[in-house]
């Protein structure tokens, strides 16, 4: 796995061929993988989102009944983070154990986190490629399958 030092040099080239070598890992497609990434993230391994209203409705719940009680863990799990803007409640539901959200960061960590909960939603979609998209989304934007779609074109290799 990188380090967070490495994954600062990483080139889009070598970010790409990290996502597909890990999409093909999990039998995902890679260029759905790539297109996810370059939905969310535009392929900035450092980009972060809070979301308050994620914090409203699933954290809150968490920290009134003590499971989270660190503030700066509960802020971090409503927030998305690294290329593929895995939410932090999500990668924690997923197994991510490690101290510090923001290492998903990294990119070979987030875009582990990221193949996971994708695996996840398009088993719960049932291999709808479609509404497993929606569910990563979490439905916010009702083109968001349309426009990853339209984007895994380019990262099709012959």
């Amino acid at each position: 796995m990188e380090s967070t030092a490495e994954a600062a040099i990483m080139t889009r080239e070598e970010l790409i061929a990290l996502a597909r070598s890990t999409a093909s890992r999990h039998q995902l497609y890679p260029e759905l993988v790539c297109a996810i990434i370059e939905q969310e993230s535009a392929w900035n391994p450092w980009a972060i989102r809070y979301e308050p209203a994620f914090y409203d409705r699933y954290i809150l719940p968490l920290r009134s009944r003590g499971e989270i009680t660190h503030e700066t863990e509960a802020r971090a799990r409503a927030t998305s983070w690294g290329l593929m803007q895995v939410m932090g409640q999500v990668a924690r539901e997923t197994g991510f154990t490690k101290t510090f959200l923001s290492e998903l960061c990294d990119p070979a960590a987030g875009i582990e986190t990221g193949c996971a909960v994708f695996d996840r939603k398009l088993a719960a979609a049932e291999g709808n490629v479609a509404k497993a998209l929606l569910l990563w989304n979490g439905g916010s934007n009702h083109d968001y399958a349309a426009e990853v779609l339209a984007r895994a074109e380019k990262y099709k290799t012959s």
